[in-house]
C-alpha cells in the first residue's frame, strides 16, 4: 500500500486519497490533451508561439507530477479528517482545498455538496467565485501588460482608465501602482454600496471626484472595490481586447486553468458549480454586482485550477509568470495597520501586515507568505503560500461563513512544524460566524 494510502487508512479515508491519486493522473492526460489544442488556429508570430510552447510544456511538466510523492511536511491524514468535521458544520455546505508542498501539488479534494440536501457531491471539477482573491489576477494582468511595455505602472490611471475621476483632479497624478496597492486616498469600499444599489461600476468611477480625499494619493492606504475595477478597463485599452479575453489568453490558458472566467454565465454553466448558500444554509440567487466589477472580485474556477494558479504565484510557471513580474506584484508596497485588529485571534504568530499589488503579504511565525481572501453573498475564499518554501493552501467554499478561513494557518502550522492551534474553532460550541473581514467581503454579503 502506498504511503498515501497508509496515510488514508489511518484516518478512515481510503477511499478519498486514492480517488485523490487517480484524479491527478487523469487530469494530466485531460489537461496535456487540451493544451495540445492551443493557442487557436491561425499564424502568430514566432516568438509569440514559442513564448506559448514554453509555458504549455512548464503546465504538462508539473501536471505530470501531481501524484502526493512530496508529502513531507502536511498531515494530510488529520487535514482531512479536520476538513470533514469542517463541512458538517451547520454553516457549512460544501467545500474544496488544494495543498502544494515543495512546488508540486499533494492534495485536492472536495467536502460537502454542491447544493444542500441535493446529494450532488464538491469535487476537485465543481466551480465557486473567488470574489476578492480576484484582485491578484488583475494586479498580475496589469504587471504583465507592462513587462509587455503595453503600460507602466508609474503612468497616471487617468492615461489608461478615463472614467476614473478622483477628488481634486488626483487622477492624473496617482498611478497604476497606487490603484493596484490601494492607495488612492478615497475612503474604505468607496461606492460599494451603490454599486449593491445596481448603479454601474463605470459610472460610479465617474462622480469619485464628488467624494473628499482622506489624505493624498500615494501616502496611505483603503481597500476599495469599484475604483480597483478601473485595472479592467485598463486592461482592455492596453491589450485592445476585453479585459475576459485578455486573461484566457495570457494567463489562464498558458496556466492551464481551464475552468476559469469571469462571468455569470461561465459559473453557471459550468458542469459542477457550487450554489451560493446563507449562514442558515439557505441557497441564495447568484447576483450580478461583483462580476460587474471583474478586476475586483469576479473570477470563477474550480479547486484544481486555483492550485495551478497558486503554483503560477510561486513560480513555478516562469514562462507565464517571470521571477521578476512576480517580484514586482508580491512587493510589500504599504502597511495595513488595521489587518492586526481583523486578524487578532491569530496575533500569537501574524506580523508585519502589508499589502503588495493585489496581494496581502506578512510575517507568519517568523516566515514571509503571501495570500489574499474574499467574499461575496454565498461564497467565501482564501488563498496562502510561502513563496521560498513553495508550499502552500487554497480553499473555495458556498456558505458565508469565515470560519473555515482558519484553514490557511493550520496547515502553515504543519509546514513550519508549530505547535497545534484550534484556528479553525472545531472545537468551540455551536456554529461560529466570525465576522467578515470588511474590506474583502461585500457589504451585501457582510449584511447577510
Amino acid at each position: 500500500m502506498s504511503r498515501a494510502a497508509r496515510l488514508a487508512t489511518a484516518a478512515g479515508g481510503e477511499t478519498r486519497l486514492n480517488r485523490e491519486q487517480k484524479f491527478g493522473l487523469g487530469l494530466t492526460a485531460m489537461i496535456a490533451a487540451g493544451l495540445l489544442l492551443w493557442p487557436p488556429q491561425g499564424n502568430p508570430a514566432a516568438s509569440e508561439a514559442e513564448r506559448q510552447a514554453a509555458a504549455q510544456a512548464q503546465t504538462r511538466a508539473l501536471l505530470v507530477q501531481m501524484a502526493p510523492a512530496k508529502r513531507r511536511d502536511v498531515d494530510y491524514a488529520a487535514l482531512d479528517a479536520r476538513l470533514k468535521r469542517m463541512v458538517a458544520k451547520p454553516n457549512m455546505v460544501g467545500m474544496a482545498v488544494g495543498v502544494v508542498e515543495g512546488g508540486r501539488i499533494t492534495f485536492l479534494s472536495g467536502y460537502g455538496e454542491t447544493v444542500r440536501g441535493s446529494g450532488e457531491a464538491v469535487t476537485p471539477e465543481t466551480v465557486f467565485r473567488w470574489a476578492s482573491v480576484s484582485k491578484g489576477v488583475a494586479a498580475t494582468m496589469v504587471a504583465k501588460l507592462a513587462e509587455q511595455r503595453k503600460l507602466s505602472l508609474d503612468q497616471p490611471v487617468a492615461s489608461l482608465a478615463p472614467s476614473l475621476q478622483l477628488p481634486g483632479g488626483t487622477q492624473t497624478r496617482a498611478t497604476v501602482a497606487d490603484l493596484l496597492s490601494h492607495r488612492l486616498g478615497l475612503y474604505r469600499n468607496a461606492f460599494d454600496n451603490k454599486l449593491e444599489e445596481g448603479q454601474s461600476a463605470a459610472f460610479l468611477r465617474r462622480t469619485l471626484f464628488t467624494l473628499n480625499l482622506t489624505c493624498p494619493p500615494g501616502t496611505c492606504w483603503s481597500y476599495q472595490n469599484v475604483a480597483y475595477d478601473a485595472a479592467s478597463e485598463m486592461v482592455s485599452k492596453a491589450s485592445g481586447r476585453s479585459y475576459g479575453d485578455e486573461l484566457k489568453r495570457e494567463l489562464f490558458d498558458p496556466i492551464g486553468m481551464t475552468s476559469a472566467s469571469v462571468t455569470r454565465g461561465e459559473l453557471q454553466t459550468a458542469t459542477s458549480w457550487a450554489r451560493p448558500h446563507s449562514v442558515g444554509r439557505q441557497p441564495l440567487e447568484v447576483n450580478d454586482i461583483y462580476y460587474g466589477v471583474p478586476a475586483a472580485g469576479g473570477v470563477n474556477s474550480n479547486i484544481k485550477d486555483m492550485t495551478l494558479w497558486m503554483l503560477a504565484q510561486m513560480g513555478e510557471m516562469p514562462a507565464v509568470l517571470s521571477p521578476a513580474l512576480l517580484h514586482t506584484i508580491h512587493a510589500p508596497r504599504v502597511a495595513t495597520p488595521n489587518e492586526r485588529g481583523r486578524l487578532r485571534k491569530f496575533s500569537e504568530r501574524l506580523d508585519q501586515p502589508m499589502y503588495a499589488l493585489g496581494w496581502r503579504t506578512y510575517e507568519y511565525g517568523g516566515h514571509h507568505v503571501v495570500g489574499h481572501r474574499g467574499g461575496v453573498d454565498g461564497y467565501r475564499a482564501l488563498i496562502l503560500f510561502d513563496p521560498v518554501r513553495k508550499s502552500g493552501v487554497v480553499a473555495l467554499w458556498n456558505s458565508n461563513t469565515f470560519q473555515p478561513g482558519g484553514l490557511e494557518f493550520e496547515v502553515m502550522d504543519m509546514l513550519y512544524k508549530l505547535p497545534f492551534r484550534d484556528w479553525m474553532e472545531l472545537d468551540r460550541g455551536g456554529a461560529v460566524v466570525a465576522p467578515e473581514p470588511a474590506e474583502e467581503a461585500s457589504g451585501e454579503a457582510m449584511r447577510r
